[in-house]
């Protein structure tokens, strides 16, 4: 690929690899510099859809600017000729209307992008194959834009979920996931997705707790509570095996929540062999460190089935925003499919979400029974009696 410098983007000679939407940018902005009254054909684009400070610059001195009378057939090479030239006058003939024009797009864009000459503009001119295929430029602006917008978005979602300094880090790390489903349901609406629109990314691997020791030891105090008080585990419907972050404990905790499912009696000695008959003990060397840390209960149940759920909470949203994070790195990947992609992450965090809710939410009770009216056991009064009763 091509090594093209990124004005005022990364500094003074500086060249940077140009992905394909760059010159997209270019293509788009020499066919209205060149033909503008193009321009009111290209909706549903903005100055931040572009990619660096120049390109943003000309495209909002383009949409401010009027339009001057198409010229047939427009003379690009003498009007950039004529504005490097700066003459007193606009510019000879029919010309000169586009000259003054350009002149002014290039002292607009300059109080936002200093530096930028009439060269650039030539540049720009000069990198547009043809004018009339300027809607398909602008798709392709809107899908690399539609592309760092998710990108950026799955990345504050990963990073509050990591975020050890916040105080309230679920609610925080929901709110980043409602702001990425928005950004989603906006690229959606430009680009609807269709069947069979999946990305072929493949997903990053499911990352350790950051505090996988102290997770450990939260699962394995519930599950000694839970195996002291079985009663208690029929208040955390919304803990499930998925939410452990070891499979020995997973497995545990799914044959403690079968043995109070069918009334069955449940003590360490009881768990272990349910465990035994799952194969969870496939992996344990000595069964005897399972028996310990089961008859060692501490707090209560639903107490540390919270602590475990908030953990599965922003480790799913962590990992719903690195798979958006990995959709949004691959070009291969078409809007359509990052919009399928990424409301398939965004599903799992949903389904945990609605269970979290549950867990914090205050419990409450049945809805009361309404009391129906008691009917009348007489007759009912007819209309001719209440009249006559009113004429007395």
């Amino acid at each position: 690929m091509p090594r093209t410098t990124h004005p005022h983007k990364d500094g003074p000679g500086t060249s940077t690899p140009s992905p394909p939407g760059y010159f997209a940018e270019q293509a788009l902005l020499g066919a209205l510099l060149s033909e503008p009254h193009r321009l009111p054909d290209m909706t549903g684009i903005s100055p931040d859809a572009f990619t660096t400070p120049a390109h943003a610059a000309v495209f909002a001195a383009i949409q401010a600017l009027p339009a001057p009378a198409p010229v047939e057939p427009p003379d690009h090479a003498a009007a950039l000729a004529a504005l490097r030239a700066r003459p007193a006058a606009p510019g000879p003939g029919e010309h000169a209307e586009h000259i003054a024009w350009l002149g002014k797009v290039l002292t607009a864009a300059r109080r936002q992008a200093r530096g930028l000459t009439a060269a650039h503009l030539h540049t720009l001119i000069s990198a547009c194959p043809t004018p009339r295929h300027a809607p398909a430029y602008t798709r392709i602006i809107q899908a690399e834009h539609a592309r760092r917008r998710l990108h950026k978005a799955a990345q504050r979602l990963t990073h509050t979920a990591r975020d050890t300094s916040l105080p309230h880090p679920v609610p925080s790390t929901l709110a980043e996931a409602d702001a990425l489903a928005g950004v989603v349901d906006d690229v959606a609406a430009v680009f609807p997705p269709h069947s069979g629109s999946l990305p072929r990314t493949p997903l990053p691997p499911q990352e350790p707790p950051p505090d996988g020791e102290e997770a450990a030891q939260e699962e394995r105090l519930l599950l000694a509570t839970a195996t002291a008080r079985p009663a208690e585990i029929e208040q955390m419907h919304w803990l499930t095996e998925e939410d452990f972050t070891l499979p020995l404990h997973a497995g545990l905790w799914q044959c403690l929540t079968t043995l109070v499912r069918q009334r069955a009696p449940v003590d360490p000695v009881t768990v272990l062999w349910q465990a035994q008959q799952r194969g969870v003990l496939n992996g344990v060397d000595d069964p005897r460190e399972v028996l310990g840390f089961l008859t060692r209960p501490d707090v209560s149940a639903p107490y540390l089935g919270e602590r475990i759920l908030r953990r599965s909470v922003l480790a799913t949203a962590h990992h719903a925003g690195r798979r958006i994070e990995t959709f949004s790195d691959d070009p291969a990947n078409s809007p359509y499919q990052l919009v399928v992609g990424s409301r398939r992450a965004l599903a799992e965090l949903t389904a945990i979400r609605t269970r979290w809710q549950q867990a914090t939410s205050p419990a409450t009770g049945p809805p009361p029974r309404t009391t129906p009216a008691a009917r009348r056991t007489g007759p009912a009064p007819t209309t001719a009696a209440s009249a006559g009763r009113l004429t007395r």
